[in-house]
């Protein structure tokens, strides 16, 4: 049971600070930069902010809400303490992850006072619903953080798990719809990545 407090409200807010350190024990499958380790969860979701921030000039439509671009990206993958990473090329860890990430969406976010429980869902729930222009940018900055860490460590998740251009491609559509820039940053890498035998091409057909 989470330790209780004289004030209620600081009570719970305490119990979702201290839950939500698991998040740095969550690994991913990519590696840092220096290619040490495995990078965790809540390193991912300070780096996509960050990386947010400083590329939003490049977005094609001005005045996005960066603030709430932000809140989205650090809250969005705190599911994972209950739920885990799920690979982003995982076919079958696909089938059931919106059930498991709303369990612990329900569970996480419920610690929380009721107004900020609501808030925060709602957040939680604009990104993976993807329908507004700021979670469309988000959910962009979301799956080009990883192909940059790829890329910057031989390739090394793309490579263990055989994943060629397309599945990168077809993943990172999402990019060309908010930034034309970073679409052609986008290509430009993957194809230079190709190029270095870092990221598997597409067998020719026929072959």
């Amino acid at each position: 049971m989470p330790e209780q407090w004289n004030n209620e409200r600081l009570s719970g807010q305490i119990a979702f600070l201290t839950e939500i350190d698991k998040l740095k024990n969550v690994l991913r499958k990519t590696f840092i930069l220096d290619s040490s380790r495995l990078e965790n969860t809540a390193e991912h979701s300070w780096h996509a902010s960050v990386i947010a921030m400083l590329l939003i000039e490049h977005a094609n439509e001005p005045g996005l809400d960066l603030n709430r671009i932000v809140r989205m990206l650090l809250l969005h993958d705190i599911v994972e303490i209950d739920a885990g990473d799920t690979f982003a090329y995982d076919t079958q860890g696909y089938e059931d992850k919106a059930e498991r990430e709303q369990a612990a969406a329900n569970r996480l976010f419920g610690m929380l006072p009721a107004d900020q429980r609501d808030e925060w869902m709602v957040l939680w729930r604009e990104f993976e619903d993807g329908e507004t222009r700021e979670s469309q940018y988000a959910a962009a900055i979301d799956r080009l953080h990883p192909v940059i860490n790829n890329y910057y460590t031989g390739g090394y998740s793309w490579l263990k798990h055989g994943i060629v251009r397309s599945q990168v491609v077809k993943r990172l559509s999402i990019v060309s719809s908010v930034s034309d820039t970073l679409w052609q940053f986008t290509l430009e890498i993957l194809q230079r990545a190709v190029d270095q035998g870092l990221l598997l091409d597409d067998p020719v057909k026929g072959e």
